[in-house]
């Protein structure tokens, strides 16, 4: 970890106060889908950061120095399967918009009751 005050784990955890926020004060279909992204970069920050030893070697060579792989691996995999979720719910929230003509979660909840 870093010495400074605004090191990766402060940073993080600004981003997910801020996606939370995203998420619980705004209606509109895309900015909880933006919303999302934002909590998983920083979920993906906050356990990169952890893992940060600034002593460490790329995984190649003196098996003593070497950082861990695993941790950057799983990340990897974090974002992909990031990606593939942002797709989905953009390809439900078009569905929607094209079904109800909103982009407002309260409207189309409200569509929705008065539909059945």
């Amino acid at each position: 970890m870093t010495s400074g005050f605004l090191d990766g784990s402060i940073i993080a955890i600004a981003l997910f106060g801020i996606g939370i926020y995203g998420l619980l004060a705004r209606r509109n279909i895309i900015k909880t889908v933006m919303s999302f992204g934002i909590i998983q970069a920083a979920l993906i920050l906050f356990f990169l950061n952890i893992n940060y030893d600034a002593a460490a070697e790329p995984p190649i060579g003196d098996a003593a120095l070497m950082t861990d792989p695993f941790p950057q691996a799983l990340m990897i995999t974090a974002i992909v399967i990031g990606v593939a979720v942002t797709a989905v719910g953009l390809t439900m929230f078009i569905s929607l918009y094209h079904h109800y003509g909103s982009t407002n979660w309260s409207k189309i909840v409200r569509m929705r009751k008065e539909e059945n």
